[in-house]
């Protein structure tokens, strides 16, 4: 406890540091913290992958998903403190003199602190996207390849490690996490991000295979969650410190607490897998057109701006079953237009084109 205490104070030491010599930057890291936003992961990044390559797209979405599932165990697990309600309850500080730090919009997440979502979400899913590019380039056998090769590895490795040092020091910036956890997650991203990089049966993965894998993941999360509570142990103790110590209750919203988070990642695997084992799959994606390069763009524009319109479907919070049944709706809605709904469309339109013009 007193190990953990001094590295939490040495962690408001450099949020102090970053919060007062790095307020020009402010506008830079707040982007930054929500290009780490795991959201993002859903509504950008898999319908550009999808799109252009349906292996790496469906690995994004477990990798995504299974990451995100581990990183709530481990926060229920670690019981991590955020700095922002921790310098405002730790008796360390003498006079009741605790350290001043400035919050924002973004700060004031209810889960635990440790390991960090954002910092997780984003190695793990940047981890793909660098292996999937390389892979294309690590085929060619002729020297000038080579060499290509290795300065695309260093190129793509290098905007890596930039853009999560980018999303960790913002999460810092903001005082959301300490430096501890978003090293932590960084590296947590990873190591499931490799994992999967072993595992090719996802890549044929049945609609029975999705539906066990998120029974298992539900049962298992909501079973560890009623064993600790019956051993009297609360998983959701840090709710209440986020709404005691928020400098502004409308900063605070229920779409960052814990079960948020899985019920989210369950509707987008549920999606997924429904889409894929769709015949509206087969028939757009599987078919002649799949392989022309004005279908894929049309399937990305078409994509990205469904994907826009769910931004403005503002699901209640006044009833917590409700939003979390609306909210798995919502995102299982989103890979299943994606996999199966744009494409299909696209493929009816392109098709109806032809005709006419035969």
């Amino acid at each position: 406890s007193i190990k953990m205490d001094l590295l939490h104070s040495n962690g408001v030491l450099i949020i102090q540091h970053l919060q007062r010599d790095y307020r020009a930057y402010q506008d830079f890291l707040n982007f930054m913290s929500h290009v780490g936003d795991p959201r993002n992961i859903f509504s950008i990044y898999f319908p550009l992958w999808f799109q252009l390559n349906q292996v790496v797209g469906t690995k994004m979405i477990w990798v995504a998903v299974i990451g995100d599932w581990f990183n709530l165990i481990f926060k229920w697990i670690l019981f991590g403190h955020r700095p922002y309600w921790w310098v405002q309850e730790t008796m360390i500080y003498p006079n009741q003199s605790s350290p001043c730090l400035e919050q924002f919009p973004i700060t004031c997440e209810t889960g635990p602190g440790s390991p960090s979502g954002h910092a997780m979400g984003s190695s793990c899913v940047w981890y793909v996207m660098v292996t999937a590019a390389l892979s294309y380039t690590v085929r060619w056998k002729d020297k000038s390849a080579v060499t290509l090769h290795r300065l695309s590895w260093s190129f793509l490795w290098s905007i890596f490690w930039i853009i999560q040092i980018s999303v960790c020091i913002s999460r810092v910036f903001i005082a959301t996490h300490f430096p501890h956890q978003v090293i932590l997650g960084v590296f947590a991203g990873i190591l499931v991000a490799e994992a999967f990089e072993h595992t090719p049966a996802i890549e044929t993965a049945s609609l029975r295979m999705y539906i066990k894998t998120n029974l298992f993941l539900f049962i298992f999360a909501l079973g560890f969650y009623l064993v600790l509570k019956l051993l009297d142990i609360d998983l959701l103790w840090s709710v209440p410190k986020a709404k005691k110590w928020c400098a502004n209750p409308d900063w605070i919203n229920i779409d960052t607490t814990p079960f948020a988070g899985l019920v989210r990642n369950l509707g987008a695997l549920s999606g997924l897998g429904l889409g894929i084992n769709s015949e509206m799959f087969i028939t757009s994606c599987k078919g002649k057109n799949s392989c022309k390069i004005s279908f894929r763009i049309l399937c990305i524009a078409a994509s990205l701006a469904t994907l826009q319109l769910y931004n403005f479907i503002k699901i209640p919070t006044h009833t917590e079953y409700l939003f979390y049944i609306l909210s798995f709706c919502k995102s299982a809605a989103m890979p299943l237009t994606v996999v199966a709904l744009v494409p299909y469309c696209v493929h009816s339109i392109m098709r109806t084109t032809e005709k006419k013009l035969n």
